[in-house]
């Protein structure tokens, strides 16, 4: 297939690109050509503690990107490569090459985890690193609530708990965002996220205190499990999106005991890669209500030069590096796993229950996390990796290696509490921090499925993450075809992330055309001025500064950044 713009899609070349004298092979994988979209063998490569992707196309010639800034930390987090046990439905028939062909196929090698349901493109903000919002797209795309159930339900026919995160744009434009939450709830999904820059939340907070925290209230009534809330850092200078507005967001989320917020860093390297540690130590201080830090290393979507990918390029393995100098050693480069690792305590549980168990079987390179202990002292914070206290891997090796048992053993019982036994040997009590017993919670998880323990490990803890969303020049189809974070879109497909907004010609741009009113017929139809669908946000940065509650919220972060 050929598309106008002259790009050969699901062309496949066959040129093996050559490893270098002083390089030294890492693996193998297929990859694509930015420029034309033909699928070209590709290697990863180690050079000078680096990693690098390179491919050869018969067109563009030898196209190489950095892939993973620490060599040492990819090869350590390889090691737990799987494949996962596919999508559970195939939705699109098999008809051309990964990754040209989704919607989700037979080549899929992992079931969702996460699906993103667009709500509409319009954005109350215009971030020159966004890669859409309604002006610049030309349309507006807001599908509606029915064609929103349509997509909930081909969701489900996975037959899994699947996770639901409602984003756009910015969700809180739509008048009819509580209906649509109240409607996902009412078709079965038990968790939904609310992805927001949170402006609604501080802006209704100015006009009336009670109004803003009664519409958190109701959503959080309505189903909303989590708030992933858009945070790139702890000054104005990093963080001019909603700096400002995250006291009285906070404010509202308190007060309407919305207490499970994700706090989502765009990471871009050396605009915002020197406050990382400091965000962390914001997430702790605000640990009544923050859940999670998940860092998000930036995707160069669109053709950008080699020089200016070099200027903002930043991989995981590079924020590990910069976190564990930035805490001081408090997180350690060691502290952190691939997401996938997660698969294995999944299999263990569904051993020990009998039922298949959602899983997430990531690609490692797709991204990692750790949890930490956040113990306040006066004013002080010290932060705990889990791995000081618990044999991480050990664990995760043993459970990998006894899980079976559980499925081929004559008593799956007795065979599961003889294995829950002997995992006390990975976790050591006497390092733990004082009042904190994991074996304790870890039981009564897996034996007695309380989720009131489930829910003590997720507030005692602090998960940090790392998500490194593909672009053009690094992309690696080994990753897509095992990637559980999904768009449902209104035609019934589920499209893997690293597919509908990279190639957006073919997924994301094209689907969102066809269901879109132009930006003309959208301000007629709602009464605005011609072609304005969206108000765009305007701060008082006086006001906002003034209050108790904005020094109260950075007292003791602001310090810890250096330049």
């Amino acid at each position: 297939m050929t598309l106008t713009s002259g790009k050969r899609v699901g062309e496949i070349s066959y040129v093996i690109p050559k490893i270098r004298a002083g390089e030294e092979l890492v693996s193998t994988t297929m990859s694509v050509c930015p420029y034309c979209y033909r699928v070209l063998p590709a290697v990863l490569v180690e050079r000078e503690g680096k990693v690098y992707i390179r491919r050869v196309c018969p067109q563009h010639g030898e196209i190489e990107e950095l892939y993973y800034g620490d060599a040492t930390t990819l090869k350590r987090i390889l090691k737990w490569e799987e494949d996962g046990r596919g999508a559970r439905h195939i939705y699109t028939q098999l008809k051309g090459p990964c990754p040209f062909n989704c919607g989700l196929c037979p080549m899929h090698k992992q079931h969702s985890a996460l699906v993103n349901i667009v709500l509409t493109n319009r954005c109350n903000l215009s971030c020159w690193y966004c890669f859409f919002f309604a002006e610049a797209s030309g349309y507006v795309y807001e599908p509606s609530i029915e064609q929103i159930r349509e997509m909930v339900r081909a969701i489900k026919k996975q037959g899994v708990t699947v996770a639901v995160q409602l984003t756009g744009g910015e969700p809180t434009l739509r008048d009819d965002l509580v209906d649509i939450v109240r409607m996902i709830k009412s078709e079965g999904v038990r968790h939904i996220q609310l992805n927001t820059n949170g402006i609604k939340f501080s802006e209704l907070y100015w006009e009336d205190p009670a109004k803003a925290v009664e519409y958190a209230r109701e959503l959080r009534a309505s189903g909303v499990n989590t708030v992933y809330l858009s945070f790139d850092g702890v000054t104005p200078v990093t963080n001019w999106k909603n700096h400002w507005e995250i006291p009285y967001i906070f404010e509202v989320f308190r007060k309407a005991g919305m207490t499970s917020v994700v706090l989502v860093p765009t990471v871009i390297n050396k605009v915002n890669t020197h406050e990382l540690g400091a965000m962390i130590k914001f997430a702790a201080k605000h640990m009544d209500i923050v859940r999670s830090i998940n860092f998000q290393p930036v995707s160069i979507t669109g053709l950008m030069k080699r020089h200016e990918r070099e200027r903002y390029r930043i991989t995981i393995g590079d924020i590990v590096k910069l976190i564990e100098e930035q805490t001081e050693g408090e997180v350690p480069k060691e502290a952190w796993f691939p997401v996938n690792v997660s698969a294995v305590f999944s299999r263990f549980i569904e051993g020990f229950s009998g039922e298949f168990k959602f899983e997430m079987s990531n690609h490692p390179a797709c991204g990692v996390g750790t949890y930490v202990y956040v113990e306040k002292r006066g004013g002080d914070t010290r932060l705990i990796p889990i791995t000081e206290f618990v044999n991480v891997e050990g664990l995760v090796e043993y459970l990998e290696d006894k899980w079976r048992d559980l499925v081929e053993g004559s008593s799956r019982l007795l065979t599961g509490m003889k294995l829950l036994y002997n995992i006390r040997k990975f976790i050591h009590q006497e390092k733990a921090p004082e009042g904190f017993d994991l074996y304790k919670l870890l039981f009564n998880v897996i034996v007695k499925r309380s989720y009131e323990a489930l829910g003590e490990i997720h507030y005692k803890l602090l998960f940090l993450g790392q998500m490194h969303f593909m672009d053009l020049y690094n992309y690696d189809i080994q990753r897509v075809q095992r990637c559980n974070i999904h768009y449902a879109v209104p035609d019934g497909r589920l499209i893997p992330f690293c597919a509908f907004n990279i190639f957006e010609d073919l997924y994301r741009e094209k689907v969102h055309k066809e269901n879109s009113i132009s930006l003309v017929d959208y301000s007629r139809k709602y009464r605005l001025p011609e072609g304005v669908v969206t108000r765009k946000y305007i701060r008082d940065r006086r006001r906002l500064e003034s209050t108790e509650i904005y020094k109260r919220t950075y007292e003791g972060i602001l310090e810890l950044v250096k330049r």
